[in-house]
């Protein structure tokens, strides 16, 4: 992964004079680099919220800022663990540490990443209808990104047939936690399983009733913030984006990414796309590739290395507490 991502930073730039990248750099803005990294922070605290709102449904206090250290933890070890189900693994031991019941922490773990593709679906959809308003996209590209769309809408959201299926779905659930139980020869318990399923769709009746709203906030929070940080970049480097042209080019690939999760945390994808869409929409292309590579610095690399450093703090959390507690 670190590989495949330092090849394509330091390939970007050769597509252009590399002099012109010396001289973006050297005329930035560097207060707005300062707010564009506080923008970040200010994503990873509404990735927090989101953490925090979904926890409040089982009565269990989680800090925002404890949260936003989780969330930047998880995705850190789910880069080099297995991808979004790592960092959902990930996310569940972090908040079961820190006292959660088991099945909150399931919850913790899987609710958010399905939030935060909501976002990002919404984030994409305005993107390609501005392109589509503009005439800057052929109908075959418009084809192309709606069946994108409807492959992430479907990942995402099959999900939620467990609420229609709940018999289905826990046998489902048990079939596959007996063999993964098997494989690793460790005793299985399906009682516990069965609790962790009630407690899944009990949270998400919960959330259809309403309280969806704050977790769907602290979603949404987390992505515009981390494409705020992507303006203040660009700012940073002496353009302004139009707004549909920062929607169209945070969207796209973020939702390319999604598709193409095999790499994790869309490292090559993210960075060649957006500098490739960015330059097509008028953007120059020395300016696109600084500010694309400056934003991935910002947001993935430095996120992922303080992420991995916190992982220690937070593996000496409270010790967990019992599945049988009222709020589950």
């Amino acid at each position: 992964m670190v590989l495949l991502g330092l090849a394509v930073n330091l390939v970007l730039p050769k597509v252009m004079d590399i002099r012109h990248a010396f001289e973006v750099v050297r005329e930035m803005t560097w207060w707005a680099v300062a707010l564009a990294v506080l923008a970040e922070g200010l994503a990873y605290l509404g990735y927090g919220y989101c953490l925090q709102a979904l926890l409040d449904l089982h009565n269990h206090r989680l800090n925002i800022v404890t949260g936003a250290m989780i969330a930047m933890s998880s995705f850190s070890i789910g880069l080099v663990a297995g991808g979004w189900i790592g960092a959902a693994a990930a996310t569940y031991r972090f908040v079961n540490k820190n006292g959660a019941s088991k099945s909150s922490a399931t919850i913790a773990g899987i609710l958010p990443s399905m939030l935060i593709n909501g976002a990002i679906i919404l984030v994409s959809v305005v993107g390609i209808a501005f392109l589509a308003l503009t005439d800057r996209i052929t109908q075959a590209q418009l084809i192309q990104y709606g069946i994108f769309l409807l492959f992430l809408i479907i990942f995402t959201y099959i999900y939620l047939l467990a609420l229609v299926f709940p018999a289905t779905t826990y046998k489902v659930a048990n079939w596959a936690l007996w063999h993964w139980a098997r494989l690793r020869k460790k005793p299985y318990d399906p009682a516990k399983t069965k609790q962790n399923v009630n407690g899944m769709l009990q949270a998400w009746k919960s959330l259809r009733k309403g309280s969806w709203f704050r977790p769907l906030l602290g979603a949404f929070a987390y992505i515009l913030f981390d494409m705020t940080c992507l303006y203040l970049v660009f700012f940073a480097a002496g353009y302004r984006l139009n707004f549909g042209v920062l929607f169209a080019g945070y969207g796209i690939p973020f939702l390319i990414a999604k598709i193409a999760f095999i790499l994790p945390g869309g490292v090559g994808v993210i960075e060649a796309t957006m500098a490739a869409i960015f330059s097509s929409l008028g953007v120059p292309k020395e300016i696109s590739i600084v500010a694309v590579i400056g934003f991935r610095l910002i947001s993935f690399w430095l996120t992922t290395f303080v992420g991995l450093s916190l992982s220690p703090f937070l593996t000496r959390g409270k010790a967990s507490q019992s599945d049988g507690i009222s709020a589950d």
